[in-house]
């Protein structure tokens, strides 16, 4: 190839070289730390290449924090319960806590399903990983154990810096709370009473006894084996607690504690006149979702909690 060939060849080569280059397929780079690994309460190591976009939750308090983490816009399904923000109840339903509609759930095509392991049976969940879908199980059974809860997602959505917020914030109130009780003053002896009947109770390893010991109560079946027991009546009478404290599931009432009214899940306490509750009046209702939910209103749960037990330490002061 003579000089003046090879110099007209190069001149021709290099605009298809720039074309080349210029055409070439672009990879982005994954956002900043991810991929990411996670373990979820059931030991299961999930791994996301990047934030979570499309999200479905199992119980209405993951959606809750999804929420509170600005989120929602991301969550394209959720449970029947999911009733807060207001915004929520606008979400595609894909079921309830007794089953999963599994077809839908998966039309929806999530890039990461956030499960509540009692918002589905194990055989629904399984199908769910068996489709592929990313499952991560939520399950904070104790107080201390919600704020890292609401970390952990942000995480999983790549909002760490709101989820590390809003658990500071819950962890703080929850503080305050606490540090408000008086050191010195007896502990109000509770029976939580869950259902009526048959007669239902808890005992201590699970959240809501945590927020009784929290506010300065005693929790009178807090020793029992399972962590949502059945009594008998007379077991309770035995058990001489000062305060009968049980959710409202109506969403009625507020955020405060009531006294309760002498008909629903009371009414069958009114025939002990003697029973410290009954003849002192201290028999609370509270707001159900706030103190049931494991999630960011939980510290408003907590606060009507004590609010109630602080009532009695007052006028068990005033007149023992």
């Amino acid at each position: 190839m003579t000089l003046h060939r090879a110099l007209r060849f190069a001149r021709a080569a290099v605009p298809a070289c720039l074309a080349a280059v210029l055409s070439a397929p672009v990879v982005a780079a994954p956002p900043d730390g991810f991929p990411r690994t996670l373990v979820d309460d059931d030991g299961h190591a999930l791994t996301l290449a990047a934030p979570a976009r499309r999200v479905v939750t199992t119980a209405p308090n993951l959606t809750e924090i999804v929420a509170d983490l600005g989120a929602l816009d991301r969550l394209v399904g959720t449970v029947d319960t999911s009733n807060h923000p207001a915004a929520a109840r606008a979400v595609p339903r894909i079921g309830d806590h007794q089953r999963l509609d599994l077809e839908r759930l998966i039309a929806l095509k999530p890039d990461l399903v956030l499960v509540w392991t009692h918002g589905g049976t194990e055989r629904e969940l399984d199908a769910l990983r068996r489709a592929g879908l990313a499952l991560f199980e939520v399950e904070p059974m104790r107080l201390a154990e919600v704020p890292p809860a609401i970390e952990r997602v942000g995480r999983l959505l790549g909002l760490d810096a709101a989820g590390r917020r809003r658990a500071a914030a819950l962890r703080g109130e929850l503080d305050a709370l606490r540090a408000a009780r008086p050191a010195a003053a007896a502990p109000v002896d509770v029976f939580y009473q869950v259902w009526s009947e048959p007669l239902m109770t808890i005992n201590d390893r699970q959240l809501i006894a945590d927020v009784i010991a929290l506010c300065g109560g005693r929790n009178v079946f807090g020793r029992l084996a399972p962590l949502v027991p059945q009594v008998s009546t007379e077991a309770v009478l035995r058990a001489r607690p000062e305060a009968i404290l049980a959710a409202r599931e109506d969403g009625s009432g507020g955020p405060a504690a009531q006294r309760a009214p002498r008909d629903g899940g009371f009414a069958a306490w009114q025939r002990f006149a003697d029973f410290t509750p009954v003849r002192r009046g201290w028999l609370y209702t509270l707001p159900g979702d706030e103190i049931t939910r494991a999630g960011p209103r939980l510290a408003d749960g907590a606060r009507a909690m004590c609010g109630a037990l602080d009532e009695v330490r007052r006028e068990r002061a005033a007149r023992p």
